[in-house]
């Protein structure tokens, strides 16, 4: 990851230069991590840049504002029209969207009230999360002994700054320990998701991912990905999973905006089927991939045209 060709960043309605894009000392976000933010991707498709179900994440940056009381003060046409901009504003055909809606200046204390509301875009260009070759070759990845937040504690659904200390726990845990990854699982022992990850498990012919009640994030990547594999023929079924299911089943896989899709080889050293990238994953990878780069219709509607000139607010490209 690189920032060195980033330009602009948007910070409360206008354009500012990346050395310049700073808050304040005091700001309430830095004290006590009052931010939502989101993560989306442009796409460099045969028929020009596009981003991927931009409306979705939008929409999930603003349910994660409402549930922590925080009143963006844009419309969301305005703010997709304020990403546009940024792209643009960068140069860039495809990169990683990252929209924060933080808590700024104001009065410190545990009581968020007083501070404003304050907003940022930052775009960059980000390869594959988990390494190019994961794609292909899977990735090695282990249960983490950090669990996801217990329901009514912190809400997951909410894709909050806050939440992420969590995820950086499962994460530094499985580099210190030689993996790639952390699987987390929930207050009950179950299977809830990666660091930054939903998981999908392939066992007896058909695709399990745990619930949304399963503290995990709602994932765009993992909503796609349900839909891809039920329009190809696959039995999907949103249930809890036990952890040994992860060390008997055919294949498992990472899901995300970052990590895209990516097969995973092997849990705690115990090879995950045969220790490679399965035929589902695969097939799943190709469906995905091919409707992202123009190869296959966009058939959903889920790319977004990033528009020549300023202001314009656009559809899907259907």
């Amino acid at each position: 990851m690189s920032y060195e060709e980033v330009k602009k960043v948007w910070m409360n309605g206008r354009l500012v230069d990346f050395a310049e894009a700073k808050i304040h000392a005091f700001s309430h976000v830095f004290h006590y991590g009052s931010a939502m933010f989101e993560g989306a991707r442009v796409y460099k498709t045969k028929n020009g840049a596009a981003a991927f179900r931009l409306d979705e994440h939008i929409k999930r940056l603003y349910d994660s504002c409402k549930v922590y009381r925080m009143e963006i003060p844009y419309a969301p046409r305005e703010f997709q029209a304020a990403i546009f901009d940024t792209i643009r504003a960068n140069g860039f055909d495809e990169c990683y969207i990252r929209p924060v809606v933080y808590r700024g200046l104001g009065a410190l204390g545990v009581n968020p009230f007083k501070s404003p509301i304050d907003v940022l875009i930052a775009v960059w260009k980000w390869g594959k999360y988990l390494g190019p070759e994961a794609i292909e070759q899977g990735v090695d990845v282990c249960v983490s002994s950090w669990n996801r937040m217990a329901p009514n504690t912190f809400p997951a659904m909410a894709k909050a700054t806050g939440n992420y200390l969590n995820s950086a726990l499962i994460k530094m845990e499985a580099v210190t320990n030689g993996y790639s990854e952390g699987i987390a699982l929930d207050n009950a022992g179950r299977i809830s998701e990666g660091s930054g990850e939903n998981i999908f498990l392939v066992y007896g012919g058909r695709i399990l991912t745990p619930p949304l009640a399963g503290t995990i994030l709602p994932g765009i990547t993992r909503d796609s990905v349900i839909t891809i594999a039920r329009d190809a023929g696959y039995t999907v079924a949103e249930q809890q999973i036990a952890r040994e299911m992860l060390y008997v089943a055919d294949e498992i896989f990472f899901t995300g905006t970052a990590a895209e899709i990516t097969p995973i080889r092997s849990v705690d050293r115990i090879p995950v089927g045969s220790g490679r990238r399965g035929p589902v994953t695969e097939r799943l990878q190709k469906d995905f991939f091919d409707l992202l780069s123009g190869e296959a219709e966009d058939r959903y509607g889920w790319l977004t045209p990033i528009p020549v000139e300023a202001g314009q607010v656009v559809g899907r490209r259907s």
